[in-house]
């Protein structure tokens, strides 16, 4: 056995420890099976290439093991974007030490010295990369939730053309600073695209109206003028009317109505259409 680097001659023969990964496994499945195979076949030949380049089994920090932190990456962005678990992942990686605890248990020469400082070396390197494996996986289910929520959100503030000239944005759910900027962003460039002169918010199905909300709504408004548009605000109900009036919030100079149809009504007016029932 190499006397410097038993882990690197237990890995002389990649094949069985792939081979050996795999049985650990223990997956009847033949096309989970060449997938799994095609991954191990990587993280080993990663490994490898660590060893080679003089990579310490007690961390992954250092320069030698950079390719192998990528081939970890990779393999936690794929697995968290079909939906695996962070568990299983890292049980994927861990089962690499059986077939590498019996890889150095066969190694050419080797004493019992030799054997337990390739078996600790392994198992914290194994170790490590289920720990970093972890970690990824977590960070790229974050960023898969992140992105879901912006798509949500942006789906949740559609911009719909009611009339020439004017413009909705029906709010349903709680208003908060993400999703206030997403409306004025989306509604501003609606306006600037379509050429409307007025947009309706339409606030029936936002819940409550506290003092955060009104100043939010008082933003959007100060924006789309800025623009060169008007604003009406619908869906002043009751509750909501009381409640602006308790918390001292001025929305003087801003047209509000008590539905989105009062909203459109007065919108036309202003645009200048007038529409008539057939007698």
């Amino acid at each position: 056995m190499d006397q410097d680097n038993p882990l690197r001659e237990a890995l002389r023969e990649p094949g069985v420890v792939v081979a050996g990964w795999l049985g650990e496994l223990g997956i009847a499945d033949s096309a989970q099976q060449r997938s799994l195979q095609i991954d191990a076949g990587e993280l080993v030949r990663s490994l490898t290439e660590g060893l080679d380049r003089g990579g310490d089994a007690s961390s992954l920090a250092g320069p030698a093991w950079d390719g192998l932190r990528e081939t970890l990456e990779t393999l936690s962005r794929s697995r968290a974007a079909k939906g695996e678990t962070a568990g299983d992942t890292s049980q994927f990686v861990l089962a690499l030490k059986r077939p590498l605890f019996d890889a150095l248990q066969g190694g050419r020469g080797a004493n019992p010295a030799q054997l337990m400082a390739g078996i600790w070396a392994a198992s914290q390197l194994v170790d490590q990369l289920a720990q970093h494996t972890a970690t990824t996986f977590q960070k790229s289910r974050e960023e898969i939730i992140r992105r879901q929520q912006d798509d949500l959100l942006e789906l949740s503030t559609p911009v719909v053309k009611l009339w020439e000239g004017v413009l909705a944005v029906p709010m349903i759910g709680v208003l908060d600073s993400n999703r206030t900027q997403i409306v004025m962003e989306t509604l501003l460039q609606a306006i600037v695209d379509s050429g409307s002169g007025l947009a309706i918010i339409d606030i029936t199905g936002v819940p409550t109206v506290d003092t955060l909300v009104a100043q939010h709504l008082l933003k959007t408004v100060t924006a789309i003028r800025l623009m060169g548009a008007d604003c009406i605000i619908s869906g002043i109900r009751p509750q909501i009317a009381q409640t602006i009036v308790h918390l001292g919030i001025d929305l003087q100079g801003i047209t509000t109505k008590a539905t989105l149809a009062d909203a459109l009504s007065v919108a036309l007016q202003k645009t200048g259409w007038r529409i008539s029932r057939e007698t």
